[in-house]
């Protein structure tokens, strides 16, 4: 499954609003976990297994736990059994038909 998801505070005590720490703590336990990823401005998208995606996600929640007691969580799920790569392959599809008119 390819599951894309924004997590971040709903509280800050930074003056300008900023949830960019406990973002990159998120960001950091999504590395950790081994499994393809993506990040953009907006989203993670990580690719795996249903329980080990969503075990990621829970470490997440976990991480943003330690710096706001309130946590906004928005997911998207593909779920499509027995493909791999499509964090990648979905994209690539995209570009060739672009290429290629």
């Amino acid at each position: 499954m390819l599951l894309a998801f924004s997590i971040a505070p709903m509280t800050s005590d930074r003056p300008d609003g900023s949830v960019s720490q406990a973002v990159a703590a998120a960001v950091e336990a999504v590395r950790e976990s081994g499994l393809p990823h993506e990040t953009t401005s907006m989203f993670t998208t990580i690719e795996g297994e249903w329980d080990e995606v969503m075990s990621v996600v829970k470490r997440c929640v976990d991480v943003v736990a330690k710096r706001s007691p309130r946590i906004s969580l928005v997911m998207k799920a593909d779920i499509r059994p027995g493909y791999t790569r499509q964090i990648t392959a979905k994209v690539e599809r995209v570009n060739e038909i672009l290429e290629n008119g």
